[in-house]
């Protein structure tokens, strides 16, 4: 049966693609290319970042039945298509609590990372996986992905200085307990591109600060003969997970932030180039 093509999806993604390609040129790879709703900002005690109320734990529970609903329905109508999970050997021996990285270029990916999650077999050393998220993400998005935002263990990062405190705290909590946490580090959003972005310090830092590991993973993605409403292929996706970084005590924070940040890119650029078969280059005058 042949999709029928939506012409505002279809003109919202050529706005899109030109958006991207703009901001490419510019060299402003950290600015989001789809408008966020309108955010309002967290108060202190608003998130139980350490998920230690019961209504907390229950409600995680009920989001991510109704995510796992939501996301054996994309499955099972080739809305969201896996190719395969690449490096899984990369997870082995691994002890709980660590912080792992993604390119991000959909909503989706999300979902392909809890995928590669729970098909590599970490949920049974770990359990659950967290995701660091911008704060207007928890506060402000609307319908059952903002019902998701707020429920499906997600640890929004705050402005408020105090709110800050609280996340931090709370991380560290969550690795201590065993938990393992994702987290964007391109800061941005920028749909199906393929190349990995310039990454920010972020990431690092709290794996500095809790002196855990990184483990990159990389998500590939090729043309499927099949059309979206939005007249673009949908994509079929590889997730690779890659080695581990570990931080070097003997190092200053700086310098571990600095080394971890550049391993990590190195693999993505390493992932990109071998997968597409072009070695990476950016359009930034």
């Amino acid at each position: 049966m042949k999709t029928e093509i939506d012409p505002q999806a279809h003109a919202y993604r050529e706005k899109t693609l030109a958006k991207i390609k703009e901001l490419e040129k510019e060299g402003k790879f950290d600015v989001d290319v789809e408008n966020d709703p309108p955010s309002c900002s967290l108060e202190p005690g608003e998130v139980d970042y350490s998920q230690k109320r019961l209504s907390t734990r229950i409600k995680a529970s009920f989001a991510f039945f109704l995510a796992r609903i939501y996301l054996h329905h994309l499955l099972s109508s080739k809305t969201l298509i896996v190719k395969g999970i690449e490096g899984k050997k990369n997870l082995e021996g691994l002890k709980p609590g660590v912080i792992f990285t993604c390119n991000h270029f959909s909503p989706m990916d999300s979902f392909l990372t809890q995928i590669a999650y729970e098909k590599s077999g970490r949920k049974k050393v770990s359990h659950h996986l967290f995701r660091i998220i911008k704060e207007g993400n928890y506060t402000s998005f609307p319908g059952f992905y903002g019902f998701l935002m707020r429920n499906a263990r997600t640890l929004p990062l705050a402005h408020s200085l105090p709110v800050v405190r609280e996340f931090l705290r709370g991380v560290k909590d969550t690795l201590k307990r065993g938990g393992d946490i994702l987290i964007y580090p391109e800061q941005s959003m920028w749909w199906n591109y393929k190349k990995p972005k310039p990454l920010k310090e972020g990431a690092f830092s709290l794996a500095v600060f809790s002196m855990v590991p990184i483990v990159p993973l990389f998500i590939t993605m090729e043309d499927t003969e099949k059309i979206g409403e939005d007249g673009y292929p949908l994509q079929a996706y590889t997730i690779h997970i890659g080695k581990p970084i570990y931080p070097d005590a003997s190092l200053s924070d700086s310098e571990n932030k600095q080394r971890m940040k550049e391993n990590n890119f190195a693999q993505w650029k390493e992932c990109y180039e071998k997968t597409y078969g072009r070695k990476l280059s950016y359009t930034t005058e």
